[in-house]
């Protein structure tokens, strides 16, 4: 759950065009027409990418008048499906995704259930990738490659590029070249798969 403070506003008199703020929004809330940019307060989840990134300082992020909370309530929807989904993607439901905003996996996989099939798409419903909007892409691309869902990277965007290598997929000449170097991909799998595999009572425990 995120609650939406702020949002972007672009001084037309400064704002020269250059589309930067396009190429950089996680979720398509800025748009460039007529060589002047206009941030939809409606699309706009405060990251702050497009003030920050605005080379003639034209955006500034200001104060909304009425706040709104981003999210997804996951009890409503299947939570074996919820499981299966986080499970495909090796992450455990209770596993933090997006550390800025303290988005889980369950929560991302509830949004892909309920019909979800883009990043951006799961980043406007449930907040991730809207704080730093780096470090939790490439869990997000996971979770979203797992549920089915071709991955189209924005031609023209900064976004994101595509997935990395990731334990489960890593070549087999790759693990044998470096197995003797002090990696260990084999054990480190195992671990991440039992990570993934752990049960959380009504306690809080693990079962």
């Amino acid at each position: 759950m995120k609650r939406v403070t702020l949002m972007a506003k672009v001084d037309p008199e400064i704002c020269r065009g250059c589309k930067i703020c396009e190429k950089v929004c996680p979720v398509y809330a800025i748009k460039v027409t007529d060589k002047k940019a206009y941030s939809d307060p409606d699309k706009c989840m405060a990251c702050a990418n497009c003030a920050d990134r605005c080379p003639f300082h034209a955006i500034t992020m200001v104060k909304r008048e009425e706040p709104y909370d981003v999210g997804v309530d996951v009890s409503k929807f299947d939570q074996k499906a919820i499981r299966d989904l986080c499970a495909k993607a090796h992450f455990n439901p209770e596993q933090i995704l997006c550390y800025c905003v303290g988005t889980r996996a369950e929560e991302v996989a509830a949004c892909l259930l309920d019909g979800a099939t883009t990043p951006e798409e799961v980043s406007a419903r449930t907040g991730m990738r809207t704080g730093c909007t780096i470090e939790c892409i490439q869990p997000l691309l996971r979770m979203v490659k797992a549920a089915g869902n071709e991955l189209h990277p924005n031609p023209n965007g900064f976004q994101w590029y595509g997935t990395t290598v990731t334990a489960w997929d890593m070549p087999e000449e790759v693990k044998e070249k470096y197995s003797s170097r002090g990696f260990y991909f084999e054990e480190d799998r195992k671990l991440l798969d039992e990570i993934a595999n752990i049960q959380v009572d009504d306690e809080g425990g693990a079962k």
